[in-house]
């Protein structure tokens, strides 16, 4: 940024020869004269292409050498448009001897302007006149755009006089903006002279202080919009938080102020040291590598770093395969270093642009001013804390005179609410290696570490500060090795130090009751809790063993036993940690995966978690857990089916599970529904003894009102033959999240796989399925759908649109047959990722069932083949539970045979497993009509 003369360019005729092309089209033009248009196009196409083809040669054989790449790319475009501007001028409309008016510049305006382009970029140009267009103007402004255009550029233009310029750069900051990085490419340079004059004297002078003011709440405005946080495992590139626009912002800061005309100058002004431009530097070559490799690699303007780029890039760029990393995650985890690099410095240069804008005492930029008395040696600076003022080597000197101050630092901007000063955070980033092991040990440090973990104010910030200053993973080594470290999955959104910083700060919220409508059941456990540290030093190590090559879990809890003794916690604390650390995944999987109607399903549960106190942590680690993957990842499908585990499980550890209590359920179900019913009680008693004991168990008060209400409303309209005739109904179901399709027919072997091809035909995924048969052989079955982007079906015509599919599938099966071999997935991300497809069949797992569960790709109509496999194996199913992790589905299935027993044959297992892999595959051949 910004390298702009052509002398930067290594052997440019290799990538365009100007003057031979100058030539050859003054030959064309000689020769054929009006008709030269075509072939002046198809001469510039070849060029244009040639051009292309060598830059991207180069950044194959240098793959880092992204400001080379950029720079290269602007040249070449800079080349065609004067190729193109002097053909216009020259040949179509040459004007003879033109007024003063009749002169025209061109200037390459925004990343064009800085002398940057990725190879699909847009070409932003500015059409400049001295005084209002004219005829000829007009005319040779229309035909350079319309040359472009069929060179395929895309070209983002204005065609303003000099005045008019200046009169919209003062209204509008993305002109303003644009016209900052104006610069010259060809045509009159004295319009242009006069244009930049003209914006630096009538534009830029005297609103320095709104521009910076306005350019920060812009940044501000678009991080919110990216997801505000530069460490989102699919980031953009360019706009992203710690991207590219960051780097931009900083120095079109210093261009408006200072005048610079590259960032090296930014060292001159004061806005960075030597050692930070040389950071800033290399931050900007290597996104600009990763930018350019993702444009070649689409053939379009693509910054977002998509999942099957990543492996790409990574590939380009030589990353290679180190123990316990993949190359992808390699280059990720140096990716997102580099977007810490452009925070870190967006930190420092605004400290030193407050330190040079703002009035004596106060701040230029916006913060809240605390004044606490008692700082243990550091200061206050104008509201932040700050070092000794002494200077930076006296600073240095504070803190090796006692390393626990780089904690304390920490643990004072907590307890008072400050912010850190820049140039302290700079001081903490140099001198972190004075955290060695006696200060780890340091009962001290350990004491304030744990004061900042478990404060009850914002840790989360706090702790981002610390990490961002690598304060963090000094003092808890282990930390350090998941920094940056991406998760290359579809399901996690952040890396794995941030997805911990947000469960942090999540579990704090949940404390304070700010998120109580979200999660009630874990904001009244809060409060009652006996182990409250133990929760946040569970939620800090939860996933600090990934990335070893093993289970994390186990890993995880063996690593807790070591660092729990060292931050001070007593035995009975690490063993609890330990073993939150060790189970932090088994209440999701028994909730999402398992089938809770089902007892053994929640004693075995119980058999694990063994007190009520364990209860509670686990249940609020794994909402938080749950929450801090990403955006979309809880909803209140996830909460009901936690809440349901949770309160079955404390029954059973207060007071044991009895048969008694069991009958004690139903019958308060029963009478629950009788009184919502207002049947007589012979109608009702006839009724009720239709639904078996397993039906009163899995489905919740409400679900079985509407079943009621359903099937009565069928029964009551039978057809000829006295059966009821088919009811489906779809309804919103805001408890769950999710929308309610309820079938009620005839039970028959198949039905429940065509009513999953059925909803998946009409654009649903179903995340959960229970199956009842009544006693006189009815089946009345509950699926929770949703749509593709995980939210519920809530429109009349997209009810009616469920309604209508499943009636037509199960009463058409020819017709949905054919719609779901049609009914092709578009491309998705999920297969840049290899899914090992597994069955595991189990007989443990339930007293009564065997428990199946897939683990495959996720994919379009993957449960309708699952299903079609257990039907085509003759398998009775009687409850489905849909779970998915991004690109992972995992689908359980309990299943007994035709006589309603559990399956025992070795050899029906063996088929059995078969079938499913290969429908898992999408390789199951229908042959269900003879199944």
């Amino acid at each position: 940024m910004p390298h702009t003369s052509a002398p930067h360019i290594q052997k440019q005729r290799a990538i365009i020869d100007r003057i031979a092309l100058t030539d050859a089209i003054d030959a064309l033009a000689a020769e054929q004269g009006d008709k030269a248009r075509g072939p002046v196009l198809a001469l510039l196409q070849k060029a244009l292409a040639d051009g292309r083809a060598e830059i991207a040669r180069r950044l194959m054989a240098h793959p880092s050498a992204g400001n080379r790449a950029s720079e290269e790319q602007a040249f070449l475009t800079d080349q065609i448009i004067r190729l193109i501007h002097d053909y216009v001028v020259q040949y179509r409309y040459p004007g003879g001897n033109r007024s003063s008016g009749e002169r025209l510049a061109l200037l390459a305006v925004g990343g064009y302007g800085r002398g940057e382009m990725a190879p699909q970029s847009d070409v932003d140009i500015a059409f400049l006149t001295p005084y209002k267009r004219t005829a000829w103007s007009e005319q040779v402004v229309e035909a350079i755009l319309y040359l472009l255009w069929d060179l395929s550029f895309k070209v983002g233009q204005s065609s303003r006089s000099i005045d008019e310029m200046v009169k919209l750069s003062k209204e509008d900051l993305t002109i303003r903006t644009a016209m900052l990085e104006a610069r010259f490419i060809w045509g009159d340079r004295e319009v242009y002279e006069e244009s930049r004059n003209r914006f630096r004297a009538d534009v830029v002078a005297g609103s320095e202080a709104d521009f910076v003011k306005q350019k920060m709440a812009e940044r501000d405005a678009r991080h919110k919009r990216m997801g505000d946080s530069r460490y989102v495992v699919e980031p953009n590139v360019k706009d992203g938080k710690g991207g590219l626009r960051d780097l931009h912002t900083l120095y079109w800061i210093g261009k408006y102020l200072h005048r610079v005309h590259s960032p090296a100058e930014l060292v001159d002004a004061g806005l960075f040291t030597a050692s930070e431009y040389a950071k800033f530097e290399r931050a900007e070559n290597f996104l600009w590598a990763v930018r350019c490799h993702m444009h070649d690699i689409t053939g379009r303007a693509e910054d977002r770093l998509t999942f099957d780029l990543q492996r790409e890039v990574a590939e380009r760029m030589r990353f290679a395969e180190r123990p316990g990393k993949s190359p992808v995650e390699r280059f990720m985890k140096y990716y997102f270093l580099n977007a810490k690099t452009v925070g870190d410095l967006t930190g420092l240069f605004l400290a030193n642009l407050d330190e040079a804008m703002a009035q004596r005492g106060r701040r230029f930029l916006p913060s809240i001013m605390r004044r606490p008395r008692k700082l243990n040696g550091f200061r206050l600076d104008r509201g932040r804390l700050a070092l000794p003022d002494s200077g930076p080597e006296e600073g240095d000197a504070f803190l090796r005179a006692d390393p626990v101050r780089l904690i304390e630092m920490f643990a004072l901007a907590d307890k008072h609410g400050l912010e850190i000063h820049p140039q302290a955070m700079r001081a903490a980033r140099q001198n972190a290696k004075l955290i060695d092991w006696s200060v780890r040990r340091d009962e001290r440090a350990t004491a304030l570490f744990l004061d900042v973990l478990t404060s009850p104010r914002d840790p989360e910030i706090v702790l981002r500060w610390m990490n961002e200053a690598t304060i963090f993973g000094a003092f808890i080594p282990d930390f350090n090795r998941v920094v940056a470290q991406m998760q290359f999955d579809m399901y996690h959104h952040f890396t794995v130090d941030e997805h911990t910083i947000q469960a942090i700060g999540l579990l704090t919220r949940i404390e304070r009751g700010e998120l109580a409508e979200d999660h009630p059941l874990a904001t009244a456990i809060m409060p009652g809790l006996h182990m409250r540290r133990v929760l946040y030093v569970a939620t800090l190590l939860h996933d600090i063993a990934k990335g070893r090559g093993g289970d994390h879990s186990v890993l995880g809890a063996e690593l807790a036993t070591r660092i729990c003794p060292r931050l001070g916690m007593s035995e009975a604390e690490t063993e609890t940690v330990s073993w939150l650390v060790r189970y932090h995944l088994l209440a999701s999987a028994t909730a999402f995966k398992r089938d809770l109607s089902d007892y053994k399903t929640v004693k075995d549960f119980a058999d694990v978690v063994q007190s009520i106190e364990r209860l509670k942590l686990l249940l609020v680690l794994t909402i938080v857990d749950i929450r801090a993957v990403g955006p979309g990842t809880w909803n209140s499908w996830k909460r009901q089916l936690l809440s349901d585990l949770y309160e079955a499980t404390l029954e059973v550890l207060r007071l044991g599970h009895k048969q008694r209590g069991r009958e004690e359920r139903i019958a308060t179900k029963r009478e629950a529904l009788a009184a919502s019913l207002g049947l007589s009680e012979a109608k009702f008693a006839k009724f009720a003894k239709r639904l078996p004991d397993a039906y009163w168990i899995a489905e919740p008060d409400d679900i079985i009102l509407a079943n009621a209400r359903h099937m009565l409303a069928c029964d009551a309209d039978t057809g000829e033959d006295g059966m009821a005739h088919l009811g489906i109904a779809a309804d919103y179901y805001p408890d769950r999240g999710a929308t309610l399709v309820t079938v009620y027919a005839a039970d028959h072997p198949g039905l429940f796989y065509r009513i999953a091809g059925a909803i998946h035909v009409a654009g649903g995924n179903i995340i959960d399925a229970r199956i009842h048969t009544t006693r006189d052989g009815m089946a009345i079955d509950n699926f929770l759908v949703q749509d593709p982007f995980g939210q519920p079906f809530r429109e009349d015509n997209q009810l009616d649109r469920l309604k209508a599919m499943v009636t037509e599938g199960l009463t058409n099966r020819a017709k949905l047959e054919a719609k779901l071999h049609t009914r092709t997935p578009a491309l998705r991300r999920a297969e840049a990722f290899k899914v090992p497809t597994s069955v595991i069949i189990d007989n443990g797992a339930s007293n009564r069932f065997t428990v199946i569960e897939v683990t495959a790709a996720d994919r379009p109509a993957l449960l309708y083949h699952l299903a079609q496999a257990l039907f085509q194996s003759k398998a009775i199913l009687h409850s489905a539970h849909i779970t998915t992790y991004g690109e992972r589905a995992v689908d359980t299935f309990y299943i007994t045979n035709l006589f309603h027993e559990k399956i025992e044959s070795k050899a029906k297992m063996t088929t059995l497993e078969k079938r499913l892999l290969e429908a898992a595959h999408g390789l199951l051949e229908d042959n269900s009509a003879v199944a």
